[in-house]
């Protein structure tokens, strides 16, 4: 059976990158965990960035086949937006790149991981918006910039999810999406 050398590249490359970040992942320790030449990548891959970016390519896309997968027809657009963008935060705090490029960006700012996750978050932005959009085509939310409105909402949910829980015990999912529909649906106005 043929070995598949790209993938074993790519695969070597998410673990080196989980491991020690963006910045001090070398061709080197990739070639080494692939065990492949370190000509070999270069054969599929033009330097350490566009490996990179593959590798980031394939991360939003399994990003929103979680956030697709919790969507369900029958529920409101409320439920929807607080099941997706939930499943993405979950997603982006169980796998260990993303914490690792989040935890460089914080401490180091690696210009590359800041590109990165710029991009990370873009996705998802487009991917509520969408959803925005098509709400307001069915007469289902008032009609808003929906980009705007998505953009809002993420940082939203990033704020009660990963600032809070900083110096506070962590909302349950049930207290966040309370809170989600105050702020977001509902508004604060009697």
């Amino acid at each position: 059976m043929a070995v598949d050398r790209r993938q074993l590249i790519i695969e070597a490359a998410t673990q080196s990158f989980s491991k020690f970040g963006y910045k001090a992942t070398t061709m080197d320790q990739v070639a080494k965990a692939a065990n492949v030449g370190k000509g070999t990548i270069y054969t599929f891959f033009e330097n350490k960035e566009d490996l990179f970016d593959v590798i980031i390519s394939t991360l939003i896309k399994e990003m929103r086949t979680a956030a697709e997968e919790v969507i369900d027809d029958q529920a409101s657009l409320r439920e929807n937006v607080h099941r997706s963008i939930y499943r993405i935060l979950e997603f982006r705090k169980e796998h260990q790149l993303t914490i690792k490029l989040f935890q460089e960006e914080r401490e180091i700012g690696t210009p590359k991981v800041l590109e990165v996750i710029r991009r990370v978050e873009k996705a998802i932005i487009s991917f509520i918006q969408l959803k925005l959009d098509l709400a307001m085509e069915r007469g289902e939310i008032k009609t808003c910039n929906s980009e705007l409105t998505a953009f809002v909402a993420v940082k939203l949910y990033v704020a009660l999810i990963f600032d809070w829980e900083r110096y506070h015990d962590p909302l349950s999912k049930e207290e966040i999406a309370k809170l989600f529909e105050l702020y977001l649906f509902e508004g604060l106005s009697v």
